[in-house]
């Protein structure tokens, strides 16, 4: 029985490398977002502006406890997730929870990509952004370094990347990679 939780700020890959591991190693993989939002028939955004941070919080929480009975999964949470309630310690029973770390200059390109289809970050210009990102790195790294791993996650940006990130994750952690078969 393998769980792996991914954790790590917005923008880190927690997602794309989740899903590629998932499909490499044959393993399941939830992202606890989208999970979220399939149980709820609503966005995240939706559910913050309807019952406000502390709400989606407990729900998240709620959720996360369901998910990380699952067994042979790879789980990316959101980036917040980890610095709630006892979440990173539940995490770390419950799991291999696994930093995905990348330097602040990486998360503000990807996240200038992405920044209309994030409603924390939508407004920020990039001066705002890049000191944004910084100070929740600051804030959150706490939280994040209390993973038993950390894998540095700072090359996703295409499909070889991709490709590499999940062999160097794949023998890191000593997972069979059944693409390399």
């Amino acid at each position: 029985m393998t769980r792996i939780i991914l954790i790590g700020y917005m923008g880190a890959g927690k997602t794309t490398l989740g899903a590629a591991l998932a499909k490499a190693t044959g393993m399941s993989f939830i992202d606890l977002d989208l999970f979220i939002e399939q149980r709820f028939r609503k966005s995240i955004s939706q559910i913050f502006a309807e019952k406000g941070e502390d709400e989606f919080r407990r729900i998240e929480q709620r959720m996360l406890h369901e998910v990380a009975e699952f067994e042979d999964v790879i789980i990316s949470t959101g980036g917040g997730t980890p610095c709630f309630f006892d979440n990173i310690d539940y995490m770390n029973n419950q799991g291999t929870t696994v930093y995905l770390k990348v330097p602040v200059e990486r998360l503000f390109i990807r996240l200038s990509i992405a920044r209309n289809k994030r409603p924390l970050i939508k407004e920020k210009n990039d001066d705002e952004l890049r000191c944004f990102i910084a100070q929740q790195i600051e804030k959150r790294e706490p939280f994040y370094s209390k993973a038993a791993h950390t894998f540095t996650a700072d090359k996703l940006e295409d499909k070889e990347q991709i490709a590499n990130s999940v062999e160097a994750f794949c023998k890191q952690f000593h997972l069979r990679n059944n693409t390399n078969i």
